[in-house]
């Protein structure tokens, strides 16, 4: 953990790169330092997942109305402080990237974060935390 997923209409699809929002996503959460420096979100552990909607209805439908969820899952363990200023830094990223679409149709955005306090079950299997945790 950290891991990020993006709901999406799909009318979006055609509309930007969600891989490159993927990308940009991961960048702005592996950036991340807690107040003495230490990064905030283990790069092994960082994962940004996007899926549009199979189906979908947004306000009154009059429109071709997009919207984007943004969900980020994470331990316990930072600070407020930490934490705003991920979900500012995201959300900042998430505006730039969707900036085209804003001038250009009507959307909306939500990013939530959520911490995982009294998890009753967190299993785990990579070989990816190896390979960025070397000395």
């Amino acid at each position: 953990m950290p891991h990020l997923v993006i709901l999406y209409t799909p009318n979006l699809e055609a509309r930007t790169d969600m891989t490159a929002l993927c990308r940009t996503l991961a960048d702005v959460m592996l950036e991340q330092r807690d107040e003495d420096g230490r990064q905030v979100f283990p790069t092994g552990g960082t994962r940004v997942l996007a899926f549009p909607a199979a189906h979908f209805a947004v306000a009154d439908g009059r429109d071709d109305y997009a919207f984007v969820y943004l969900n980020l899952r994470m331990g316990t363990g930072r600070s407020d402080a930490v934490k705003r200023k991920a979900g500012d830094d995201l959300l900042a990223a998430v505006r730039a990237h969707f900036a085209p679409i804003f001038d250009r149709q009507l959307m909306g955005c939500t990013l939530q974060i959520d911490e995982s306090p009294g998890q009753v079950y967190d299993g785990k299997h990579s070989n990816l935390h190896p390979l960025f945790n070397k000395g």
